[in-house]
């Protein structure tokens, strides 16, 4: 049974065949190892999204077997870029946020896929960094708005290695970066911009999916959709606010988002 729960970006399995409890109902089980093992990484690869959800999946489940044995994990943090995509998730009027034809995405070269995560339509392209935290939110004990939260402020601290100033917005899921706190970054808009999209779904309180961070992708793809469903709200990527020569590479953007990651986490 699937429930949307309150922040759209979840999407959360309620394991209980008919049981109508909310998620922030769940207690904190008992009896989780005091001998955890901590947060690993999986490096940098290049995935479909196909291959790359499949891979989650075997991850998720080693987790939740490991759970109250010795060999139980916080959780592994998989770092993948993908080839040109777009994700469309089941909320009804997700698919309306994709702006091209069939014809106009084969010519741009990018797939449509439907996903089972929580939120909108997203993209994911070559320089972007999507980060899949498969996260036992037991042994973290976070809820799960404050683990969309933990993920958001991750985000935030890595930009800031970059000096770059992000910020949340309480009413769009995502991180975000603003002119006004960037006086010397370049902004296409004198909006605020996103950076950084998550969507993240929730099974047996172990988590799936997670964020996309723009570091130099293709900005031409995302006028082939409506970044999350969110009307007139521009989109930026690292790159685009330090120009070439200042950004960093993608896999120690990663290391960085790690490392803030597991902090957070612990």
């Amino acid at each position: 049974m699937l429930l949307d729960a309150p922040d759209t970006s979840v999407l959360y399995d309620n394991q209980a065949a008919g049981s109508q409890e909310h998620p922030a109902a769940f207690q904190f089980p008992k009896g989780i190892p005091s001998l955890m093992r901590p947060l690993s990484l999986i490096p940098l690869q290049r995935l479909p999204y196909e291959p790359a959800y499949e891979i989650q999946q075997h991850h998720h489940t080693q987790i939740l077997d490991a759970r109250k044995t010795s060999a139980a994990e916080l959780g592994r943090v998989l770092m993948i870029e993908h080839p040109p995509i777009i994700t469309v998730t089941r909320r009804p009027n997700a698919p309306g946020h994709v702006l091209a034809t069939e014809s106009q995405l084969k010519e741009a070269g990018v797939q449509l896929h439907q996903t089972d995560r929580g939120g909108d339509v997203t993209y994911h392209g070559p320089g972007q960094l999507v980060c899949y935290p498969i996260i036992d939110l037991n042994a973290a004990k976070l809820r799960i708005h404050d683990y969309i939260r933990t993920l958001e402020q991750s985000v935030i601290d890595t930009l800031a290695t970059y000096n770059i100033v992000a910020h949340t917005d309480p009413t769009a899921t995502g991180v975000w970066v603003a002119p006004t706190d960037n006086p010397t970054l370049h902004f296409e808009s004198d909006q605020p911009a996103k950076i950084c999209a998550i969507g993240v779904r929730v099974r047996k309180w172990i988590t799936l999916h997670g964020l996309a961070l723009n570091l130099n992708p293709n900005m031409d793809h995302y006028t082939l959709l409506v970044p999350c469903g969110l009307t007139n709200r521009p989109v930026t990527s690292i790159t685009q606010l330090l120009t070439q020569p200042n950004s960093p590479t993608l896999e120690s953007l990663a290391n960085e988002l790690f490392k803030n990651l597991s902090q957070n986490l612990t």
